[in-house]
């Protein structure tokens, strides 16, 4: 997919990220082992971009970057690279928050906009029920690089963890809906990250 065409507009979320060069760098400095520049910058786009609409998780009510955070760490602990770790605090910014796609390419690259957008659900609510929905995002996740893939056993892990330790009944729903996900995810079958996204998703059931 290529995203050359696509417009170079500047987002408020953009405007602010243009004053926290310094932030970034001492972001580095702070955690110079874990952070390239590129990951770096990503965080604090992400930090800012659920930030700017008050995103809060919803069982802890923690700031909901602490998910990305997450996802991020586990996408390094696995061997994921510096695009990879920047998608995972970038995956949730365009479903999300103001942040468009246009902004990810043009702060990021179109490498990391490819791995964002193959993370990005593409289902609206007018395309039907839950369940018509999460098919429509399934053929789409089916369809992701291998690098989203990847990411995408991240983010299941951590929201399998908070959603069966914090919600019981939609537990059951959600990880019906994940196994279903992780069959799809063909890409990445033979890794120990996958492994991991489905022993979690078996695990909480």
């Amino acid at each position: 997919m290529s995203f050359n065409s696509l417009n170079n507009t500047t987002s408020d979320v953009i405007r602010a990220l243009h004053e926290t060069d310094k932030l970034v760098s001492k972001l580095q400095n702070r955690n110079k082992e874990m952070t390239s520049r590129l990951v770096s910058k990503a965080e604090v786009f992400a930090t800012i971009a659920h930030a700017d609409i008050d995103h809060m998780r919803k069982y802890s009510n923690d700031p909901y970057i602490v998910h990305p955070i997450r996802v991020a760490a586990t996408v390094k602990e696995f061997g994921g690279t510096d695009d990879m770790i920047a998608s995972a605090f970038l995956h949730d910014t365009v479903e999300d928050t103001k942040a468009t796609m246009e902004d990810i390419v043009m702060q990021f690259g179109e490498k990391v906009a490819v791995i964002v957008e193959g993370l990005t659900d593409v289902s609206v609510p007018t395309d039907g029920n839950r369940a018509v929905r999460k098919a429509i995002d399934r053929v789409h996740s089916a369809d992701a690089t291998y690098e989203a893939q990847f990411v995408k056993c991240a983010d299941i892990i951590d929201n399998s963890a908070d959603i069966g330790e914090n919600d019981p009944d939609f537990n059951i729903v959600y990880k019906k809906e994940m196994a279903l996900l992780l069959t799809v995810l063909d890409k990445v079958k033979d890794t120990p990250i996958y492994k991991k996204a489905l022993d979690s998703v078996t695990k909480y059931m």
